[in-house]
């Protein structure tokens, strides 16, 4: 708002002097008249120009703001609505143990995923906050994939063969649980955007001498080449139908972004085109010798 403010006073401060000018310097030759005259006029344009560039982005920027707090009120309403509804049925009704033991599966599932959602948005607020130190140790990466694996195979019910892992060995220097953030929501954005039948690979290879890099690649949506550079921002998520239907906040990419930069590495997509599949790649640097 302050930017808009400053640029709009400037552009009627120059189109007052320019007018005042035209009176004050009427007499004075031509020359110095037409070349002040093409100053102000670009001048004004430009402030015009850039005004209206970041208006547009305010703009859209407050559109993401109000997708965000719209999926945010759903990703919490919907599991706490959902555990009150059990809850309730369980306090009036007399049930069976099976059914009882169903309700309480149910209600645990609720339950970690409104935790995921709160993990989430502290999550973000953790990386958008420059300041904060990383607890740096030697990770064996290989081993933490095939962790975030495990966890998200149990997440979402898969079977085992839904998400193969292959890895090599290699040690990195890094934050444990910011860098289990980051696989985990490549992971998470893998299945949720995989179509009718989840097909998985995590692979950990060599990038080359100095660089080691995760791999995740499904067989889902597929990401056109316009999006690829746009995916990764804070609360951005990609308008369709797709996105409609499989629910999010748009902080997932913009996590694995933060903590593989934070990390000094580097996140990136590749995509033949909507239809054939992404793959996503966080790429670390190697842990240096003891």
């Amino acid at each position: 708002m302050a930017l808009f403010i400053t640029l709009g006073v400037i552009v009627v401060a120059l189109a007052a002097t320019w007018n005042i000018g035209v009176i004050v310097l009427f007499t004075w030759r031509q020359g110095i008249m037409l070349v002040l005259g093409v100053l102000t006029g670009i001048l004004i344009i430009t402030g015009v120009v850039l005004n209206t560039i970041f208006l547009v982005r305010e703009i859209r920027r407050n559109e993401q703001h109000d997708q965000f707090i719209n999926a945010v009120t759903h990703e919490l309403k919907t599991p706490v609505a959902s555990i009150r509804l059990y809850l309730q049925t369980l306090q009036r009704r007399s049930l069976d143990e099976q059914k009882q033991r169903e309700f309480y599966e149910i209600m645990l599932a609720d339950a970690d995923r409104l935790t995921h959602t709160i993990e989430q948005v502290l999550q973000a607020g953790r990386m958008k906050a420059a300041q904060r130190s990383l607890n740096r140790e030697r990770l064996e990466f290989g081993e933490l994939v095939e962790e975030c694996v495990s966890i998200a195979r149990r997440r979402h019910h898969l079977p085992e063969d839904a998400i193969a892992v292959k890895r090599i060995p290699a040690l990195v220097m890094g934050d444990a649980e910011e860098l289990k953030a980051a696989v985990s929501n490549l992971l998470d954005n893998a299945i949720k955007y995989s179509k009718t039948e989840v097909h998985v690979v995590a692979e950990v290879v060599r990038m080359d001498a100095e660089n080691v890099a995760v791999r995740v690649r499904d067989q889902g949506v597929g990401i056109s080449s316009e999006e690829l550079s746009r995916i990764f921002k804070r609360f951005y998520r990609i308008p369709g139908i797709v996105a409609k239907r499989v629910k999010g906040m748009g902080l997932g990419l913009y996590i694995v972004r933060s903590a593989a930069e934070k990390h000094g590495g580097r996140a990136f997509a590749e995509s033949e085109g909507p239809g054939r599949g992404s793959t996503f790649t966080i790429q670390l640097p190697l842990a240096p010798s003891a």
